[in-house]
């Protein structure tokens, strides 16, 4: 057993705690408004979804939006879990402690245990503390920034790029707008944002297209990339040259109860622009020299944040530069969606034998809106077709398939024979077989008009 693991659940199976939400809520700038503070909850909740995938083995599950019995059974047969516990569609338009606190009994199953909880992220429902004070002090980009200054001077192949705090938006309009006169691209960051909300990259030619750092500023309000009237957060663009491979890494780590940081692994993410798609883990997947510097740094962090309190999962999110070196933009002291990759990894390493690679591809587009048991038929046909590639379909996030834009989430894994080259091209042709076959859909749809 990994150490992480026992740091992170004892080697138990756990109660999975969907509460991406109520994580969130606490961060929501003062400007939100009720309906837009409503779409963050909704999106929120589609991808607690993950939260079947929080540690190795569910005991319970219990998510806000109700889920197909039958998703929970694929991922069963696949990873080699007993029986799980599903409370789901509890809280379609709330916070998780809110519905927990409407219904006392599934909260005392929850509490009894004798399986240790695990979250998203930790909230004032867990409980006050300093545990609670350091999560919300360094999910800030501001605090997490400070941090990285200070400790990169004894990291060799760390830089930290250069942040300012402007003291009002008129301020942060009149700088930015200084900063692009000096041919100057700026990352625009609230201090709190989720998967590349609240943080844009904005170059010169975008700024005087929009007529000013004000005007913009404004636009991204009112398109709801940036919070409305918020602090903001002008940082240094980090220039990675024209390839994008490699250029979005993670490190991810446990502090267990002890307060010792455990390295999880190093990952490479997929972000366009500042969104965040996906993510591969596994052997090989990430250069030693990359991975031996992101770690270093890494636990370092880690130790910081375990001094002050924190306990549990966390990561550090580095861009690299056209020299390669790693440039850490932020820490979260919670899951994310590369922390369900390490853990199917570890799942499947130790159900299947070692050497598997995962991809976790969060929001792959449909061609068409499906209810969940189209969607599990769609994805059902494409099981096979992924086994024929040596590849094993797991879906993660099911609930979004009637949206507006209608997504689902997944991951794709394959085992890795020793100096077997072939295994991410393995993934590669997997995903690009379902996305073909999702975009199909639209197509299917459209001839039987």
């Amino acid at each position: 057993m990994d150490g992480w693991v026992k740091a992170w659940t004892g080697g138990l199976r756990a109660v999975h705690l969907g509460n991406v939400a109520d994580f969130n809520d606490q961060f929501l700038a003062a400007g939100t408004d009720a309906a837009q503070r409503a779409r963050r909850l909704r999106q929120a909740h589609h991808y607690a979804g993950m939260a079947a995938c929080y540690s190795p083995e569910p005991a319970v599950l219990v998510l806000p939006r109700e889920v197909d019995r039958a998703w929970i059974d694929w991922l069963a047969r696949e990873l080699a879990w007993g029986q799980v516990e599903l409370y789901s569609g509890i809280a379609p338009d709330g916070t998780l402690a809110e519905a927990l606190a409407a219904r006392p009994a599934l909260a005392a199953r929850i509490a009894a245990g004798p399986e240790p909880v695990v979250a998203w992220g930790r909230t004032a429902a867990q409980g006050d503390g300093p545990a609670l004070t350091v999560v919300r002090r360094y999910e800030s980009k501001a605090a997490a920034h400070g941090l990285f200054a200070e400790l990169a001077p004894d990291h060799p192949g760390i830089v930290v790029p250069r942040q300012e705090q402007p003291d009002s938006p008129r301020r942060a309009a009149r700088r930015l707008t200084a900063r692009a006169g000096r041919g100057l691209t700026t990352v625009v960051k609230s201090p709190h944002g989720v998967g590349g909300y609240g943080t844009v990259v904005v170059t010169p030619h975008q700024l005087f297209a929009a007529g000013g750092g004000r005007a913009l500023l404004r636009r991204l309000a009112r398109d709801e990339a940036l919070p409305s009237g918020g602090a903001l957060l002008l940082e240094e663009y980090v220039d990675g040259g024209r390839g994008r491979h490699l250029r979005d890494l993670t490190f991810d780590a446990v502090i267990g109860e002890d307060g010792r940081v455990h390295p999880v692994g190093v990952g490479a993410m997929e972000v366009d622009g500042t969104r965040y798609l996906g993510v591969t883990v596994g052997p090989g997947v990430v250069p030693p020299g990359a991975a031996a510097t992101a770690e270093r740094f890494g636990l370092a962090v880690g130790e910081r944040l375990a001094a002050d309190g924190h306990r549990g999962w966390f990561d550090v999110d580095f861009v690299t530069d056209r020299q390669r070196r790693l440039a850490p933009t932020e820490t979260n002291l919670r899951l994310t969606g590369p922390a369900i990759a390490f853990v199917l990894r570890a799942r499947l390493d130790l159900v299947r034998g070692p050497g598997h690679l995962v991809r976790v591809l969060d929001g792959m587009p449909l061609g068409a809106r499906l209810s969940q048991e189209a969607l599990y038929d769609h994805l059902d046909r494409l099981r096979p077709r992924c086994a024929r590639l040596g590849v094993t379909l797991l879906p993660l996030l099911v609930t979004a398939g009637y949206e507006p834009e209608p997504a689902v989430g997944l991951a794709l894994a394959v085992r890795a024979a020793a100096g077997e080259p072939d295994a991410a091209q393995a993934l590669d042709a997997a995903e690009a077989l379902v996305g073909a076959a999702n975009q199909a859909l639209g197509r299917m749809f459209e001839a039987l008009r």
